[in-house]
């Protein structure tokens, strides 16, 4: 990868097991956070942002975030775990609040949170939207801009930030895989648009892609999850593929990564796919949506 090309991954999910080497539950091989890391470094990462999805994994990133200067952390509960609420709401979020407070200059976004779905067996549809308008009220206290999750839910997602507009200072609807008309709905109140593996599925996903406007784009891995497939219809288009092996032969004395497991170091094949659909210069185009996430996120925190 040119050394000319810079990246700041918007969302990855650094405390999930698999960089523990577990994998649902099983243990496959030892931690290897270190050497993921090390891979980003090295493949033009400047920044990551780890992801919370709800208050202990918030406070296992920010943990996290704290060993390095590189790293940072969004503080929040995503929609599927929404039942961590209903046993003392107003003291769950005043814990959330708390760790923000505590943690200035590290924590940069309000998130994960929204509304998810698709994935209603994990919380009912009337707990999110509850407790997605809860957890909004923070914006007044800490003017963040906001890292949403969006499944299916559109309207409901608009209709809930419509409330809360003159708090809210901006924000990105991740992982976004929504139609046309969701893009318009979404750009129209002010947010940006994180793309990754997940984004890029389909041919619609991909022409829905091409035409997010250069100022709202930013990238993502949502790392371990969300990894450019060779299915994908855009994958022609990756340049950057790095040897891999399955789990239970991983090593981390060979430079190769878990097969089947995304890291942050492949954000640059998200870059590949997208300068490709809308043929853009692919180094011109890294510059931009560099500067839309320090724009976004770090101009705060100088």
């Amino acid at each position: 990868m040119s050394k000319l090309k810079t990246f700041i991954d918007i969302g990855a999910n650094l405390t999930d097991d698999m960089y523990r080497g577990v994998y649902n539950g099983s243990k496959k091989h030892d931690p290897d956070l270190a050497s993921v890391l090390d891979r980003a470094w090295k493949s033009g990462l400047e920044k990551i942002i780890i992801t919370g999805g709800n208050l202990l994994d918030s406070q296992k990133a920010l943990s996290l975030a704290s060993t390095d200067s590189r790293l940072f952390s969004t503080v929040g509960c995503h929609p599927t775990r929404c039942n961590d609420f209903l046993s003392d709401p107003d003291t769950y979020l005043k814990c959330l609040s708390n760790l923000i407070s505590d943690n200035k200059g590290k924590v940069i976004a309000i998130g994960e949170f929204g509304l998810d779905y698709d994935r209603l067996h994990f919380c009912e549809k009337d707990i999110q939207c509850k407790y997605f308008d809860l957890q909004l009220n923070l914006c007044a206290d800490h003017k963040l801009p906001l890292f949403l999750h969006c499944r299916a839910a559109t309207d409901d997602l608009i209709n809930i930030l419509q409330k809360h507009r003159d708090n809210i200072t901006g924000g990105v609807v991740h992982s976004f895989d929504g139609s046309y008309d969701a893009l318009q709905k979404i750009l129209e109140l002010g947010f940006h648009i994180g793309i990754n593996g997940c984004s890029l599925r389909t041919m619609e996903s991909l022409e829905v892609v091409s035409k997010i406007p250069k100022d709202r784009l930013l990238l993502e891995t949502d790392s371990p999850w969300c990894e450019v497939k060779a299915t994908h219809p855009g994958y022609k288009h990756v340049l950057t593929k790095p040897s891999t092996v399955k789990k239970e032969k991983y090593s981390q004395q060979v430079n190769t990564q878990v097969k089947g497991r995304n890291e942050p170091a492949n954000i640059i094949q998200v870059l590949e796919i997208v300068a490709a659909i809308r043929g853009d210069d692919i180094g011109e185009l890294a510059d931009i949506i560099y500067e839309n996430t320090e724009n976004l996120f770090f101009n705060n925190n100088k």
